[in-house]
């Protein structure tokens, strides 16, 4: 049986009535009071959980996205349903999410924190970093901003705190630490986003993004994945920095997509020291700039009454990148991070090794996007 306490008065005896606390009833037995218990005393830990919560669960919304995917032989549509959660940047109503909660989404609910569900739509998207932005129909008055940290100082062991709609269920808070950095996570754009921060945080299906964050309740990531062959937390949490999300998100807000720096190397050979140059875009950034890639050659030769043309490809002269901007290059991956971190106009040097010398060639950078 459940007790119920009716009341803050306790009687200490059997006969007379209740009256005040601590005056005597008709039966001459005392009524004493319930002591006041003192404020409850919350440990360091537990204050800056609650305080980094009260900060910015406001600041997460619940999406819902409803759309059709392919089926079959004759790319039938079939609804689909999906849920993530996001992070309020403006109050504009812009949003930043993961680009995979809301792909092929038809239509897009944001579920507020007061309970309020609003329309939105996608403003632009990045498949390579799996990052969209969207702008929902909602009052200024009901939406938070969350505030911006750094992730060029975080620190294996840190104290991180995970914000999402798991399985549904709003703005659920979830704690751990920085387990491991600068991972690389593949995308389904064939390229990797780098700089991946991995935590123990229970990140499950319905956290894709939402925020992680540091004990002063500053952004330092977005949620984007789990390492679990269940779908569910296995103690293993990914997050794009929030040094690529602040890199990403002010041209996806104002131009709908990223436009990447582009060096107009076409093709490369993947070498132990480097990668050596196959193909160049003609006119491009690299072919002014006088890098060299393989030497094409067309013979014509003739057999009996018959003529024939030969292609000939010289290696011997291509060059061998081996840094970009001072930063070492060794795979594709290495070169596309170091290419992205510079902007479209920039003058930026590759060295590269040519018939035994090494050289260092400025590149003016094109654009692409």
């Amino acid at each position: 049986m459940r007790s119920v306490a009716i009341g803050l008065l306790v009687c200490v005896g059997v006969q007379g009535s209740l009256g005040p606390a601590g005056v005597s009833g008709r039966g001459g037995d005392v009524l004493a009071a319930e002591p006041v218990r003192p404020e409850r005393q919350f440990t360091p830990e537990e204050r800056t959980n609650i305080a980094v919560y009260e900060a910015v669960n406001r600041s997460v919304v619940n999406l819902n996205t409803r759309g059709a995917v392919a089926a079959g032989l004759f790319l039938v549509e079939v609804p689909s349903e999906g849920a993530g959660s996001g992070i309020v940047l403006d109050q504009r109503g812009h949003l930043l999410t993961n680009y995979h909660v809301v792909e092929n989404a038809r239509e897009i609910d944001v579920l507020l924190f007061d309970g309020s569900s609003h329309p939105a739509t996608v403003v632009g998207f990045d498949p390579a970093t799996d990052t969209a932005v969207l702008k929902v129909a909602a009052p200024p008055e009901l939406l938070h901003p969350v505030t911006f940290g750094s992730s060029a100082d975080l620190r294996v062991g840190q104290r991180v705190f995970a914000i999402g709609n798991p399985f549904g269920l709003e703005r659920t808070l979830t704690t751990g630490i920085i387990s491991s950095l600068n991972r690389s996570l593949p995308t389904r754009s064939g390229r990797a986003i780098k700089s991946i921060i991995q935590t123990d945080a229970a990140i499950n299906p319905g956290n894709s993004g939402g925020p992680l964050l540091d004990s002063e309740a500053r952004l330092i990531g977005m949620n984007t994945a789990i390492a679990s062959r269940t779908g569910q937390s296995s103690g293993v949490g990914f997050a794009i920095p929030v040094s690529t999300l602040a890199r990403v998100v002010p041209q996806l807000t104002a131009q709908g997509k990223v436009i990447r720096p582009d060096a107009g190397i076409a093709r490369v050979y993947q070498a132990d020291a480097g990668l050596l140059v196959a193909a160049l875009v003609p006119d491009g950034p690299a072919a002014r700039a006088g890098i060299r890639g393989f030497r094409v050659t067309k013979e014509r030769r003739r057999q009996g009454p018959f003529v024939s043309e030969v292609t000939r490809i010289d290696r011997e002269g291509a060059d061998l990148v081996v840094a970009v901007g001072g930063q070492p290059v060794r795979t594709v991956d290495d070169f596309l991070s170091a290419v992205e971190t510079k902007s479209p106009g920039e003058n930026v040097l590759f060295t590269v090794r040519r018939e035994g010398r090494q050289l260092d060639i400025p590149v003016v950078l094109g654009s692409e996007g």
